[in-house]
């Protein structure tokens, strides 16, 4: 087979929906053997891999994003029910939630606004312009709220969307290796921690390691959600006018 052949082969199953699920689906499964091979390494994130390969073969291949997308929107669809089965671990922890319920909530509004504020203060300070600094600011929230909150604010949608990813990719790539040098233990304590500072990607990630640390980072990620979604328009718009 020829580089024509090739290239026309190609040209023809980008064609079909199925083929951007199949590269989905492939790639992770790249990421989650090279994950599992480095003994679970967080460096070695299977989302960070999957994201690099798939953009390598859009790149080599000359495929507009929107064509994979056509196929790649079955796995988008199933964000939504995989985010409502997070209810089911956590409703194993039901009790351990009634008892922590205080500090829950001054953690989730603590935690909100110190993700939201150091990333402004910080950006800020490196000279980046209000528009910028309003799509950072939503940065640690899932992506469709986040995206949400920065239009409200002035923001650019998408260079929040992008912002969002990066933040929950380094979350659960450094996260761990951050609560293990800090000697952070308690299973509760670090789910809560990645659910809060990297949303959906560190959730996973931490129902990976442990199902207690899942369950409360999935609790995390909620809550943070809505905290973030009524005090950072409020805040913005008294501060900045």
């Amino acid at each position: 087979m020829n580089e024509a052949d090739i290239t026309q082969l190609w040209v023809y199953l980008s064609a079909k929906p199925l083929t951007g699920l199949t590269i989905t689906l492939v790639a992770y499964a790249i990421g989650f053997w090279l994950y599992q091979k480095s003994d679970r390494n967080p460096i070695c994130n299977p989302v960070v891999i999957a994201i690099a390969l798939i953009a390598l073969l859009l790149k080599v291949t000359g495929t507009p994003y929107a064509t994979y997308f056509e196929g790649a929107q079955f796995v988008h669809f199933l964000l939504g029910p995989a985010t409502v089965a997070l209810a089911v671990p956590l409703f194993r922890q039901t009790e351990t939630l009634k008892r922590a319920l205080p500090v829950i909530a001054f953690g989730v509004l603590f935690g909100s606004l110190v993700a939201s504020a150091s990333t402004v203060i910080l950006a800020w300070a490196l000279g980046a312009s209000p528009e910028t600094l309003a799509s950072l600011a939503p940065k640690s929230v899932t992506t469709p709220v986040a995206m949400g909150i920065a239009e409200n604010i002035g923001g650019v949608p998408a260079l929040t969307a992008v912002c969002v990813i990066a933040t929950g990719i380094v979350g659960a790539t450094l996260g761990p290796m951050v609560m293990n040098m800090v000697r952070l233990k308690d299973w509760r304590a670090r789910g809560f921690a990645m659910g809060v500072a990297s949303h959906g990607i560190g959730t996973a990630r931490a129902f990976q390691v442990n199902e207690t640390a899942g369950a409360f980072s999935g609790l995390a990620m909620g809550l943070n959600t809505l905290a973030t979604a009524l005090t950072i328009p409020f805040l913005w718009h008294w501060i900045f006018g």
